[in-house]
Parts: structure tokens; sequence; C-alpha cells
């Protein structure tokens, strides 16, 4: 994984006419960047806020966080790009907010919400890399400029957004399961906030009736033969590293509905 410095992110902002945000549709509060959004208002450049991963949500989930969005002053739409469904209503909102042609488009968004998945879906099956994207050496020497359909020219960066904050969303996405310090702790705490917004997630996904995260994770290892050589203990770091990709891979599946979200901000200005 290839984390690209707050340098680099404004180096691509400077040189886009609108940035696409790109979140998980899953839980767009916590993998929305607010340092990102500081920084393209900053720099007077317009923002798309991309919910992806759009396939793992009800229509009205979709459609709901979007309202409430929009409803705070974001340009807003959803997508799901690994099918390539929403595409073309994705161009549309990016033509809304710029009034230039042709439109140079940088995506940027934390690990795992489907970066290039986005870039992909835009660029189509034939564009084809322009030039290299003028810039110093390094990070930039790599960036690339694609022609894509819909008069948009797309740079193609190596690298996402440093996550931020130290919560369960940079733990999961701040690097890979197997380099995780503590896989257990962090899988226990997905598998807790998984269980609350879909009681049913585990029993669905692992066909396992537990609700305590530790025993789901005792569960999985000895249905999947993964013991300790030693002492014949279940081998639970691996059970934990295999429901942190699950999760990534829409297997362990909830989401965070906007009325929660909505509730949670009543709640706060009382």
């Amino acid at each position: 994984m290839i984390l690209a410095s707050w340098r680099n992110i404004a180096w691509l902002v400077r040189r886009a006419d609108v940035v696409l945000e790109v979140v998980d549709i899953r839980d767009p509060p916590s993998t929305m960047s607010r340092k990102l959004e500081r920084l393209v208002r900053s720099l007077d450049k317009k923002l798309v806020v991309v919910l992806n991963k759009a396939d793992l949500v009800p229509r009205s989930v979709a459609e709901g966080w979007v309202r409430l969005l929009r409803d705070r002053g974001y340009n807003a739409v959803y997508i799901a790009a690994r099918h390539r469904l929403g595409t073309r209503k994705l161009r549309k909102a990016i033509k809304r907010v710029v009034d230039v042609t042709p439109i140079v488009v940088a995506v940027v968004g934390f690990p795992k919400t489907g970066k290039s998945s986005i870039i992909n879906a835009l660029k189509g099956r034939h564009s084809a890399s322009t030039s290299p994207v003028p810039g110093s050496p390094g990070y930039t020497h790599h960036a690339q400029l694609y022609r894509a359909p819909g008069g948009l020219y797309l740079i193609d960066t190596p690298g996402v957004i440093p996550v931020e904050g130290g919560g369960l969303e940079a733990a999961i996405r701040g690097r890979p399961p197997e380099e995780l310090r503590d896989p257990v702790g962090v899988a226990v705490k997905l598998l807790e906030k998984a269980l609350r917004y879909n009681p049913r997630c585990v029993l669905d996904a692992y066909g396992i009736a537990e609700t305590d995260p530790y025993r789901i994770l005792e569960a999985i290892a000895l249905r999947r033969g993964w013991r300790y050589k030693s002492t014949g203990e279940p081998l639970v770091e691996e059970a934990a590293r295999t429901v942190i990709r699950d999760y990534h891979k829409g297997k362990l599946l909830f989401y965070v509905p906007p009325w929660e979200a909505l509730a949670e901000q009543r709640g706060a200005t009382r």
C-alpha cells in the first residue's frame, strides 16, 4: 500500500478542476477526509463526494446519504464502480460543478474505498494515457494523464490518502491485516460495530450464531482448522485477519444508515 503525503495530495489538487473524494457508502462519516475537504476549499477547487460500493447497501440508504450530504452543502453521488453502475450519473455530477472544457479530474480517497475502481470506470475501455503530468521527480513522475469519454482528463497517481484519526477505520484501512500488531483487538471492535448495525451479519457470513466477538473468532478458527501447533488452541489471530478482509470484500455486511447520522446531529444540537 502506497500512502501519498499531503504535499503530494496538494500537488494533485492544484492541477485538477474538480476533485472526487471517494468514500465507502457503508460508513460515509468515517471515510470522509475533513483535511482533504479543507485543502480543496483553500485552493478554490470543486469537490464531488463519490459514495462508492452502493451495491452493498439498499437503494434507500444510498439515496438517503446523497440527500443528507447535499443538505449539508456537498455535491454528492452514489456509484458501484466495481460493477460500472452509476458512471453516467457521476459524469453528469462532474459537469454540473465545472464549467470548463475539457475537465481535469483528480480522484482521491482512503485505502479500500475504491479509488482505482472509480478511475477505471471513468476511463472506460478505450481510454489511453496521453502523457506524464508535468511535475517534480518521485511521486509525480508516475502521475499519468488519461483522456476519458465525455471531455474528461483523469490524473492517475500512485497512493491513497493517509487515514485520519485513531479509530476503527484508521486501524482497518491504515495497513493490511497482515501488518497489524493487534489484529484480534481490531477485529473485535469491527465485529461489535457490525453486530450493532446488522445483528445477522455473522450468521449470514459464517453460519455462526454467536454474538460474543471473541467466541466468533474462536469458532471461525476451529471451523477452518486453524490451531496453534503447540497447544491446539484456536488461532484467533488468523481468524481476526479473515474478518477484516471479509469486511473489505463485502462478505461481513453492515452499514451505517443515514437516519442515525441525522439523529446524532439532532442530539448534538439540543
